[in-house]
């Protein structure tokens, strides 16, 4: 009910909703265009994420192609000044790093081959040498027979498994040839990248002013520096990787310690965090066959080699080849992970060097006060200090 006081004035019982001339309420002139502003917001928010759902496997493919530009391009660079036509030397270099993965892929595969398959045929002396082991060093009393009769049994448990596994080897295979054309996706989203780069950049500068062309092409060269800097960061410390188990798989005595070597450091520097332990799991099953204390040392050794590097080698090359702050760096990779996953981990460092370089150039910089916080050198006086004085 409205009110009215002395002035005359409407009180604040008066209702919002509009009144016409009989006193009846009608809708509100904003009420129609608000609801089909919500309701076409509705759905296009819903188309978009239609799209999107559709479309994300193909910007994966997009956004590796990118990365594998950046990383490239440099090298098609160097040959296009010494003569080369850039679609050639694109195509030669894709050639080289595709002959390498897959003779990678193919030496692997066949050391697992051969290790199932030598399983398979002495199945029987794996079974009791490690029974044997497990009775000697834990005091147990396994009869060793009785365990090669149930792995042998065709109605046992283990057989039962294996013929269960035939659907799963079925998928696999599937899986596999589906990343078989992924990957041929890849190489040749990134030939076209790479082979019309400068078209690419011309087509789009030529839409720019050209304070703006400059800044564009500098964020690229910078994306150019710091994925070829990530490369050379993982390279180094798989060499470290690689050249570190190669030793210990030497020592023990592991079948192929190169072809196992090269699968753990390659795996653990392109598998950011988790990659190590995800890589151990192939020399781990690989030694266990043999000796099961020499799987429990080289379960200890990259348990330990880890932390190493983690605390020793990572930060310092990282921060060295692609100026970014270990914390930084872990991040990145849990977030890119969390995202993509292992895709993301992986791409997710060179993007992070890249956002930092670029907000690192802008705006203005002063000089830093003198203070305590903020003195880098002074542990490393304190320690001449202390030397001088001994």
């Amino acid at each position: 009910m409205t009110t009215q006081d002395d002035a005359g004035s409407v009180g604040p019982g008066t209702a919002d909703l509009a009144t016409d001339s009989a006193g009846e309420r009608r809708v509100p002139r904003w009420a129609v265009p608000t609801i089909a502003i919500f309701w076409f917001g509705f759905l296009l928010t819903f188309v978009v994420r239609h799209v999107f759902h559709r479309l994300s496997g193909l910007l994966v493919l997009l956004l590796v192609s990118i990365f594998l530009t950046l990383a490239i391009e440099p090298g098609v660079n160097w040959l296009a000044r010494r003569g080369w036509r850039r679609g050639s030397a694109t195509l030669s270099i894709l050639l080289v790093v595709f002959v390498i993965f897959v003779g990678f892929l193919a030496a692997i595969g066949t050391l697992v081959g051969t290790q199932i398959a030598d399983l398979l045929s002495e199945s029987e002396t794996y079974i009791t040498e490690s029974v044997d082991w497990i009775n000697s060093t834990f005091g147990t009393q396994i009869d060793p027979q009785a365990v090669v009769d149930e792995f042998t049994d065709p109605d046992g448990r283990v057989q039962e498994f294996i013929q269960s596994q035939g659907d799963e080897a079925v998928r696999l295979s599937v899986t596999a040839v589906s990343v078989i054309i992924q990957g041929l996706s890849v190489l040749l989203f990134t030939f076209y990248l790479v082979a019309d780069g400068p078209k690419l950049r011309r087509a789009l500068c030529s839409r720019m002013r050209p304070a703006r062309q400059t800044q564009v092409l500098a964020a690229w060269d910078v994306a150019v520096t710091k994925t070829g800097g990530y490369l050379y960061s993982r390279e180094l410390l798989a060499l470290i990787s690689a050249i570190s188990h190669w030793i210990l798989f030497q020592a023990i005595g592991t079948p192929a310690p190169l072809a196992l070597a090269l699968w753990v450091g390659l795996m653990s520097q392109f598998l950011p965090v988790v990659g190590t332990y995800l890589a151990g799991i192939l020399p781990l099953l690989v030694t266990v066959i043999i000796s099961p204390l020499d799987a429990l040392i080289v379960l200890i050794f990259i348990v330990a080699y880890q932390q190493v590097e983690n605390y020793l080698f990572a930060p310092r090359i990282t921060a060295r080849t692609m100026e970014m702050h270990p914390a930084v760096a872990f991040g990145a990779a849990l977030a890119g992970a969390a995202l993509l996953g292992p895709i993301g981990a992986i791409l997710a460092l060179p993007g992070a060097a890249m956002i930092q370089a670029l907000v690192g150039g802008m705006g203005q910089r002063f000089d830093v006060v003198d203070n305590p916080l903020t003195d880098v050198e002074m542990t490393e006086r304190a320690r001449r200090a202390r030397q001088d004085d001994s």
